[in-house]
């Protein structure tokens, strides 16, 4: 997707007139005196004239009474007055996000904007306001609570090579959110997952436009929203889970590695965790800051059971045989990828990283995706 040009600035204008004035004009029109107004309505005249001043507000009540005297409908009036209310907030508005401008800077804005997930503004309070937006908050002043209620609470697992940059791995997984809630689902049904988890194993050769929609169906009739999210700069987060609500879980995988054997693992690390832990954990695969360790190797154990069985596995390894036809026949007999098979071989230590990583599969839509 090519960088969209910034959008002009929306023409704000500096003031707004109170309704009073409009109000004054009428009276002057009609040639009727804010004391005469006074009298016809019952109100005293120093209301009138802090209406007219705009010191006052021009009530749901007033407006009918301005409607009885003057003719006019009380809509008009009660339309003038929320305009100039809003218009006020407004201004107001600017005047505190002026103060935050700040925080622009932590937030990896041209990150956001190249896959198109915010649209960008030259003048920045209006960058700003985009942003919120995005992130469902009213102001920055809401930044902590948010971070906290997706990261502070993260159980998380993540490469120690690697430093996040907390601010561009929450714009992640607000987009896995906002992703998910177009994804219609079936409450949640763990027996319905752990079969819909068995019909994804048998697409683990199939081309990603065939398993990705096929995934997303199956798991959906299950209760599970999966989404994929390309990472942002410095987030380094393979995959995450957690429930949006009690009937409906997420798991967002973020393309970071092209390969066939991350992807599914990550996937099916990510499944175990919903089927073996409970609803209140968030996990993120790739994090740095410690989480449940046993949690994790339970999932870990999860993924590699389902995608080769141990007993299979064993075998295997006990004959010897590493070469790559050796390989490609035992995924062929499993009904696994070969590159699934290089990467558990890898991840046990038993076949060295640089070997054999031509069997495994490079998903160019990954690099489509993120362009």
């Amino acid at each position: 997707m090519s960088r969209s040009a910034p959008i002009q600035n929306e023409y704000m204008p500096d003031y707004v007139s109170p309704p009073g004035e409009t109000l004054k004009e009428t009276l002057d029109a009609l040639g009727m005196a804010q004391a005469e107004l006074a009298k016809r309505t019952g109100r005293a005249k120093k209301t009138i004239n802090e209406i007219i001043m705009g010191k006052a507000p021009i009530t749901p009540k007033v407006a009918l009474e301005l409607e009885k005297v003057l003719g006019g409908p009380a809509g008009f009036w009660n339309s003038l007055e929320s305009h100039y209310r809003e218009s006020l907030a407004r201004r107001e508005e600017q005047n505190h996000l002026q103060e935050h401008l700040e925080w622009l800077k932590a937030i990896p804005v041209r990150a956001m904007v190249k896959p198109g997930w915010i649209q960008p503004f030259r003048d920045k309070i209006q960058q700003l306001q985009e942003l919120l937006k995005f992130f469902g908050i009213s102001s920055p002043d809401q930044w902590e609570n948010l971070a906290e209620s997706y990261v502070g609470q993260v159980v998380f697992r993540k490469s120690e090579a690697f430093q996040s940059n907390p601010a561009a791995l929450i714009a992640w997984l607000r987009r896995g959110q906002i992703e998910a809630k177009h994804i219609p689902c079936a409450p949640y049904d763990s027996r319905k997952f752990r079969a819909a988890l068995q019909s994804i194993r048998l697409l683990v050769s199939e081309d990603p436009k065939v398993f990705e929609p096929e995934m997303v169906r199956l798991c959906a009739a299950s209760g599970v929203a999966v989404v994929f999210v390309p990472e942002l700069p410095k987030t380094h987060v393979s995959a995450a889970t957690r429930w949006l609500t009690p009937n409906k879980a997420l798991i967002q995988l973020s393309l970071r590695y092209k390969t066939d054997d991350h992807l599914w693992f990550s996937f099916f690390h990510e499944a175990g965790h919903l089927v073996l832990h409970g609803k209140k954990d968030v996990f993120l695969d790739g994090s740095q800051v410690g989480g449940d360790g046993t949690k994790e190797q339970e999932a870990n154990r999860f993924a590699a059971n389902l995608l080769i069985s141990q007993v299979e596995f064993r075998a295997f390894v006990k004959a010897g045989r590493l070469t790559k036809e050796a390989i490609r026949r035992f995924a062929s007999d499993i009904g696994i990828a070969p590159g699934v098979v290089v990467g558990r071989l890898q991840h046990d230590g038993i076949l060295p990283r640089s070997h054999c990583n031509d069997l495994k599969r490079r998903f160019d839509w990954a690099d489509q995706q993120q362009d």
